[in-house]
């Protein structure tokens, strides 16, 4: 019996949810919770394609989570997943695979987007780089980023007693310094937010609506935890953890350059992971970076390996794929203009234009 592909419908969700927790390359941001959470937060139309193999629609073969972002500014593409590292497709076979490519793309020339993005942590069969897979649809494939993987030990001891000397001595400062870790949920979420918001102003980047948070929490929530570092009930640092199957991943952490001298960052990082171990899980994904840089460098202090992402570009509009490097100077004005505006006004303005912002 022929594929047939359909859009995911509401009653179909747990059975989209199962076949996820199934597949042997499946991470948190396959799960169908997502939908709702970027729908919510911000209206963008969704489209998540299911490949059955019968009529009735009940065995599930492949799936692909589609997000539309469309602005005069930002483009016009079709995602997935925009604001995280991966999504894709998981699919039983090759040719599943490659059928719901055809379908993605059919989907976004109906949707006149630009561009189809797909961001896998494993190769498409078939697509190499540059090549003309489809008659419409030039591909180019990035895996100029890594992701960086920790796995963990039995425990949190174990943990710490492989780390040299020099690493929890850098643990230990903030710990002298009276600085301590709290994990909680949603009632942590105003200090997360509040150091979110200085931390992006200080980096030159927009800052995701607080809605968005509160979406993943309230969708998430069994699995996600808000780490706050402080001293005297004044977060230093925080991040949002959030575990799926054996894996415990890191979407967003922040630290207040305020506070720098006192390492509250080597604190946070050693409370997510101290959780994680903690709670049984093998692997903690510290997120995306490119090699030799400074984040890179920092998470493969912790012992984490990196893992090559593959981001499939396909071009619809006969338009050459932009490469990061040329994108990202595009940026640098805006960016130091951003560090300069007050934190008040990045939060009023900040979501309405990363809600855009694929990355």
């Amino acid at each position: 019996m022929p594929i047939t592909i359909k859009y995911l419908t509401q009653n179909q969700t747990s059975l989209w949810d199962k076949y996820v927790h199934a597949h042997p390359q499946a991470n948190l941001y396959h799960l169908s919770g997502w939908k709702k959470v970027i729908e919510n937060a911000y209206n963008h139309k969704t489209y998540y394609l299911a490949a059955f193999r019968d009529d009735t629609q009940t065995v599930m073969a492949g799936i692909l989570p589609l997000v539309h972002l469309k602005h005069f500014i930002f483009g016009n593409a079709l995602i997935s997943i925009p604001f995280f590292d991966m999504g894709g497709i998981l699919a039983d076979t090759d040719e599943i695979e490659k059928e719901l490519v055809s379908a993605a793309i059919e989907l976004a020339k109906s949707l006149k987007a630009d561009t189809l993005e797909l961001r896998h942590t494993h190769p498409i069969a078939g697509v190499e780089d540059s090549s003309s897979l489809f008659d419409t649809a030039t591909c180019n494939v990035r895996t100029h980023k890594v992701r960086m993987l920790l796995e963990l030990p039995e425990s949190s001891e174990v943990l710490m007693q492989s780390f040299k000397s020099k690493l929890r001595s850098q643990i230990n400062k903030p710990v002298k310094e009276g600085l301590e870790s709290k994990i909680g949920g949603k009632e942590l979420l105003d200090d997360f937010y509040n150091v979110f918001l200085v931390n992006m102003r200080d980096l030159g980047s927009p800052v995701h609506s607080k809605k968005l948070l509160e979406n993943v929490l309230e969708r998430f929530n069994e699995n996600t935890k808000i780490i706050i570092v402080h001293k005297d009930n004044q977060p230093y640092a925080a991040s949002i953890v959030s575990g799926f199957k054996d894996t415990l991943e890191n979407p967003w952490a922040s630290s207040l350059r305020n506070y720098s001298r006192l390492s509250p960052n080597m604190l946070l990082y050693w409370a997510m992971l101290e959780y994680a171990c903690d709670n049984g899980y093998r692997y903690f994904d510290f997120g995306r970076s490119t090699p030799d840089e400074g984040t890179y460098k920092f998470k493969k202090q912790w012992g984490a390996k990196p893992h090559p992402l593959h981001w499939y570009c396909f071009s619809l509009n006969g338009e050459p794929v932009s490469e990061e490097a040329s994108e990202k100077s595009k940026f640098d004005t805006a960016i130091q203009y951003w560090q300069k505006l007050p934190v008040s006004i990045t939060a009023l303005i900040g979501p309405m234009i990363r809600k855009h912002i694929g990355l």
